[in-house]
């Protein structure tokens, strides 16, 4: 069949099979004079990704203006991860307590819905407070903390502190005269985390404090507290019960409340006990 013959055969034409596209090439390794640009430029984390990315760009025929876009997205995307790990171990979380890492048993019983609502951060904005109550381990530091990454990946302040380390703080601000600096700190926070409310009794001090910085945060910034005890058992922890029950009712009346309920995270997991076997059977 001749080419005139090809080209007015439209079957024969549509039946050619398309070319092939190119195929990947191997990554191409970086020579010592791009290592020290990009060192001097502050970019030596794209030395680990320049070589794949390379690849791609010629297995998909990218242009230069593209090429480029790609590699400073990668750069922004790097950047920011840094800063989020750095300021995030500021805040004073955890890195692996993720929501993402969050071991969900079937056993546990708690508000999806409600949780999945905080995981917007909504009440930031509004500046109500979170409550997450629940028996010991079931995972309300956990919760706490990955809405804190949450937080922090938004680009919010946050501090997080069991209860106890955060009052002996502001009672040692106390002695040496910056506790109105430190109050005026914990304000201006977007997020403060305070871990394990009320596992100890409050003495006078503490009840003080406690309610300074409830009314201080009140509708202005957002708190989250965890805590073995309802509010309600909250007041017999302290040395005033009128001074506690007036930071008690600011806080819970604009406050979403998650309870957590189910066998402690930690027994779940605790290796299996082995039983030693008398060899003679006795």
């Amino acid at each position: 069949m001749n080419s005139t013959e090809t080209a007015s055969n439209p079957t024969t034409a549509a039946a050619r099979p398309a070319p092939a596209a190119p195929a990947a090439g191997p990554a191409d390794p970086l020579g010592s004079d791009i290592i020290g640009l990009l060192r001097s430029l502050k970019l030596s984390g794209m030395k680990d990704t320049l070589p794949e990315r390379l690849s791609l760009a010629r297995t998909r025929q990218m242009g230069h203006a593209a090429f480029l876009e790609l590699l400073l997205s990668d750069e922004v995307s790097r950047r920011d991860a840094r800063s989020a790990t750095i300021r995030a171990a500021h805040a004073g979380l955890l890195p692996l307590m993720r929501l993402d890492t969050w071991n969900e048993h079937e056993n546990l019983v708690y508000d999806r819905q409600l949780l999945s609502d905080l995981t917007s951060l909504r009440f930031t904005e509004a500046g109500h407070n979170v409550l997450i109550l629940g028996p010991v381990g079931v995972g309300k530091t956990h919760l706490a903390t990955a809405l804190g990454h949450i937080a922090i990946r938004r680009r919010m302040t946050v501090q997080m502190a069991r209860a106890e380390k955060l009052f002996t703080r502001l009672r040692a601000a106390r002695l040496d005269h910056t506790l109105d600096a430190e109050f005026r700190r914990l304000t201006r926070l977007d997020l403060l985390i305070i871990d394990d409310f009320a596992l100890r009794p409050l003495d006078a001090t503490t009840t003080a404090d406690f309610y300074e910085l409830v009314v201080e945060r009140h509708k202005k910034a957002a708190t989250i507290w965890t805590s073995n005890r309802e509010p309600a058992d909250w007041l017999s922890m302290t040395t005033d019960p009128m001074l506690a029950q007036s930071a008690v009712d600011r806080l819970t009346g604009a406050a979403h409340t998650l309870i957590i309920e189910g066998p402690s995270y930690r027994q779940r997991t605790q290796p299996a006990q082995r039983v030693a076997v008398d060899p003679t059977g006795r």
